[in-house]
């Protein structure tokens, strides 16, 4: 397959323009850094610190912990495997790394310019193309080595890294800042959801002390109770394997997403006992997962054209007369109750179990059915414009990230002349 370039630079063959190292260490002295695909982010070239605390000794290992590549200070790594995922990475230091990574030690190339290089599109994207291997695809030298690479003067990778340098950063500081703005809508999202569930709609309510830790005071006319007061059954679900097809969905522990239910990965059976089939206002219930993930709740709201059941990991919660599912369903999910529920539940190797008999002996806080309508009513709205917020802003973050994909890919070719002022705003020609 052949691969052109549209650009006014000399194009030139990788391989003719890099040094490929092939030094292999086991073990060593114990202070040398070590660096895996995890540590590199994707499609930014940054390093990512596993104490988050700007720390390079906390990349660090142990001697014999590894098998890698060594790696010099301004040698450029690429990540082979699964190169969709754009993992290079200019070396600060000395140290080793996966030999997952081709390390590159450049000669023709200035290395901040090779590796905006093999962030771009025109890149990547051939190489991802010619990867060998369906669960792990990589891709080889032999093919990385013979892609055709723009070649510019010294003078202007320079140039063309430096304004890379500067657009990118800006773009990221942007990006950074929206990622916050998200954090932020979610954690009002919870503080909403759980004010509302826990202390209701009236700040001058009378309060009275719950005696629960995680409930704290609560209005004097709620009713304190078990969880199982609230119900009318938990029940386990089915243990028959599911299939692609067939005429009734089995929900599973990854079908639980954020109180709702996702069918997007769901599995099917051919039959199930009636008695087993959910029914709208049911609520699902995950009663073993990861100690992170256990205790998530989800409501099933119906309107599906196929029959839906649940998988043996899950319980099915059905409410009294007395409760709102859509109110059960708000006030489990809350990170509160979420947190004591789990520091209740039973660890085991990998994972946690919060049987139905634990789970029901929690205690909850039950308003009565005129308020729990209008907590659900409100939490439903609110939740629906800060969920507006937050779509409108994951898609300014997209936007943004192709941008920066967009500017890489065209400053290498040569498609931004980077002494041109009208490009300060960093956009590509052509793209407004």
């Amino acid at each position: 397959m052949t691969f052109s370039y549209i650009s006014p630079f000399k194009i030139i063959r990788l391989k003719y323009a890099v040094n490929l190292r092939r030094l292999r260490a086991e073990g060593g002295d114990g202070r040398n850094r070590y660096i895996g695909l995890e540590n590199i982010e994707s499609k930014t070239g940054r390093l990512l610190l596993e104490d988050n605390a700007g720390d390079q000794q906390a990349l660090t290992v142990s001697v014999g912990e590894y098998f890698g590549s060594l790696f010099l200070h301004g040698d450029v790594l690429f990540g082979k495997l699964r190169p969709y995922l754009a993992k290079a990475w200019l070396a600060e230091f000395d140290g080793y790394c996966s030999t997952e990574f081709l390390v590159f030690e450049p000669h023709c190339f200035e290395a901040r310019f090779l590796l905006y290089v093999l962030l771009s599109r025109q890149f990547i994207d051939p190489v991802d193309s010619a990867t060998f291997g369906s669960k792990m695809p990589r891709a080889d030298w032999d093919f990385i080595g013979n892609m055709p690479v723009p070649l510019p003067q010294s003078t202007a990778q320079r140039a063309i890294a430096t304004y890379l340098d500067r657009e990118t950063a800006r773009i990221d500081a942007l990006v950074a800042a929206k990622e916050r703005w998200l954090e932020l809508l979610a954690e009002k999202r919870r503080a909403i959801i759980s004010q509302a569930v826990t202390r209701g709609l009236n700040p001058n309510a009378p309060m009275r002390d719950s005696g629960v830790p995680w409930l704290g005071e609560v209005p004097t006319h709620w009713a304190l109770c078990h969880l199982k007061r609230a119900l009318t059954s938990m029940d386990y679900g089915i243990s028959e394997s599911v299939d692609v097809v067939g005429n009734i969905a089995v929900l599973r522990m990854g079908d639980i997403q954020g109180g709702e239910i996702s069918y997007s990965k769901v599995g099917f059976v051919e039959s199930v006992d009636d008695s087993l089939l959910l029914h709208p206002g049911d609520l699902v219930f995950n009663r073993t997962n990861s100690l992170d993930q256990v205790g998530k709740v989800a409501l099933y709201r119906g309107g599906k054209e196929y029959s839906v059941s649940f998988a043996s990991y899950l319980v099915r919660l059905r409410c009294s007369p007395k409760v709102i599912p859509e109110y059960l369903n708000w006030l489990l999910n809350s990170v509160s109750f979420l947190a004591w529920g789990r520091s209740e539940a039973l660890p085991a190797i990998g994972q946690a179990n919060l049987n139905p008999n634990r789970y029901g002996y929690l205690p909850t806080v039950i308003p009565p059915l005129s308020e729990q309508k209008r907590i659900v009513d409100y939490v439903r709205e609110t939740v629906k414009r800060l969920d507006v917020l937050r779509v409108i802003t994951q898609k300014s973050i997209t936007f943004l990230k192709e941008r920066r994909a967009a500017l890489i890919s065209a400053a290498v070719t040569g498609q931004i002349d980077v002494s041109n002022e009208n490009t300060k705003e960093g956009i590509p020609h052509g793209t407004r």
